[in-house]
C-alpha cells in the first residue's frame, strides 16, 4: 500500500504530541489537586489585552478562544488536504471511514440525550461526538507493527471527518447570540480570502492578516472565534502536485510543531486542571456523566462499527487490506477517547465551573475506559495473529 508522505509525518507528530500531552494532564491534575492550585486558577482567571478593542479577556479565554484558533487553523488544513490529495480525496478510500465516524458522531450523540433528556445538561450532546486524533493515534502507534498500517489510515481518516463535524456542530448549534453587522465585516474578510487565493496568491502574509480581522469580526459577531481558523484554512491555495509544495502544505508544515508541542498543551494544562473532592465518584453515576462516559466509551465503537458494517454488507464501501472486523472495533474504542475537543466544548456548553469540573471527570474517565480497551483489544489480536 501506497503511503503519502504527509500521512506519515502526520502520524509521527501525532503519536509524539500525544505523550506530551499525557504529561500535560498529569501535571494539571496534580497543580490543581496541591498547594498551587489557587495560584494556577489565579492565573487563568487574570484579564489581559486591550479595553479599547474590547479584546480584554482572561488568559484562560484567551487559551480557549485564541490560542485554539491556531489549532483549529491547522486542523483545517489538514482537512483540505485530505479532501484534495489525500486519503479522503478518492471516494473508494474514503467511504467507509466518512460514513463509520458519521456513526461515531450520531450514536454517542444519542446516547447521551437519551440519559440526559429534559434535564440542564440535554444541551451537552455534542461532548461524545469528538476523537482526539493525538491521544488515540499515541496510543495506536505503542502497537508499533503489531497492528496493520490500513487500521492507522482508517483511524486517521474517521478522526479528520470527526473534527470536521464537532467543528460544524460548534459553528451551528453552540454559538451565541448572532451580531449581524460582525457577521457581515466576517463576510467581507472571507471573500477578500477567497478572491487571495483565486489569483493565486501564495505568500502566507496575505492569508493570515486578512484572517486575523477575520477572527475579530468572528468573536464579535457571536460565532465561536476559533471557527474563524478552519475558514482561513480552507482558503489557503493547495495543489494535487506531488512535485511543488502548495502554501497550504508549507503552512501545515509550519504549524505541526507549535500546535502539537506547545498549543495543546497548554490547552490541556489549563483545562484539566479538576479538583478532585470526596463527591465527585458519586457523580459519576447520575445522568449527566452517564451520558458522557456511556456516549464515547459505548456510542463511539458502536456507530463507528454499526455504520461500517452497513457500508460493507450494502457495497457502498469495503474492508481494508489486511485487517478484520475485530481490528474496527479496536479503532472505535481508541476513537472514544475524546479528551481536547469534548473538553473543549464542554467548556463551550456549560459556563458554571462545577458543571464543567464534572464533565472534564467523566470525559477523562471515558478516554481512560476506551484508551485501554482499544490497546488491549488490538494487542490480544495479534498476539493471536503469531
Amino acid at each position: 500500500m501506497n503511503i503519502s508522505h504527509y500521512f506519515r509525518k502526520f502520524f509521527h507528530h501525532s503519536q509524539s504530541s500525544g505523550i506530551l500531552l499525557l504529561l500535560a494532564v498529569i501535571t494539571s491534575l496534580l497543580i490543581a489537586n496541591s498547594t498551587l492550585g489557587i495560584g494556577f486558577q489565579t492565573i487563568l482567571d487574570k484579564k489581559v489585552g486591550w479595553e479599547n478593542l474590547h479584546l480584554h479577556y482572561s488568559i484562560g479565554s484567551w487559551i480557549n478562544d485564541g490560542l485554539m484558533t491556531i489549532f483549529f487553523l491547522l486542523v483545517g488544513l489538514e482537512i483540505k488536504r485530505e479532501l484534495v490529495e489525500g486519503e479522503l480525496s478518492d471516494i473508494k478510500n474514503a467511504s467507509l471511514p466518512i460514513i463509520a465516524a458519521f456513526g461515531g458522531m450520531l450514536v454517542p450523540a444519542g446516547i447521551y440525550l437519551f440519559f440526559t433528556q429534559d434535564t440542564e445538561f440535554s444541551n451537552g450532546w455534542g461532548i461524545p461526538m469528538a476523537t482526539d486524533i493525538a491521544f488515540s493515534l499515541a496510543i495506536l502507534s505503542m502497537l508499533g507493527k503489531k497492528v496493520p498500517i490500513s487500521i492507522k489510515i482508517f483511524l486517521t481518516a474517521l478522526a479528520i471527518v470527526d473534527d470536521l463535524g464537532a467543528i460544524l456542530v460548534i459553528a451551528i448549534f453552540y454559538s451565541e447570540k448572532i451580531e449581524f453587522s460582525y457577521l457581515f465585516f466576517s463576510l467581507l474578510m472571507f471573500i477578500l480570502l477567497i478572491i487571495l487565493n483565486y489569483f493565486k496568491i501564495k505568500k502566507h502574509i496575505f492569508y493570515i492578516i486578512p484572517g486575523m480581522f477575520l477572527w475579530y469580526f468572528m468573536h464579535h459577531s457571536g460565532i465561536h472565534a476559533t471557527i474563524a481558523g478552519v475558514i482561513l484554512a480552507f482558503t489557503i491555495p493547495c495543489n494535487k502536485s506531488d512535485t511543488q509544495i502548495s502554501p497550504l502544505e508549507k503552512l501545515e508544515e509550519k504549524l505541526h510543531l507549535p500546535v502539537n508541542f506547545l498549543i495543546m498543551p497548554i490547552f490541556a494544562l489549563a483545562n484539566t486542571n479538576i479538583t478532585f473532592h470526596s463527591g465527585m465518584v458519586n457523580q459519576l453515576t447520575n445522568s449527566f456523566s452517564i451520558g458522557i462516559i456511556a456516549g464515547l466509551f459505548l456510542g463511539k465503537v458502536i456507530g463507528i462499527n454499526l455504520f461500517s458494517f452497513i457500508a460493507i454488507r450494502l457495497k457502498i464501501s469495503k474492508i481494508p487490506d489486511n485487517i478484520i472486523c475485530k481490528h474496527l472495533i479496536g479503532a472505535g474504542l481508541l476513537a472514544g477517547i475524546g479528551f481536547t475537543m469534548s473538553i473543549f466544548i464542554a467548556v463551550i456548553c456549560f459556563k458554571d465551573i462545577a458543571q464543567q469540573d464534572e464533565a472534564k471527570f467523566a470525559i477523562l474517565i471515558a478516554s481512560i475506559l476506551s484508551g485501554f480497551a482499544g490497546y488491549f483489544l488490538l494487542n490480544i489480536l495479534a498476539i493471536k495473529k503469531k
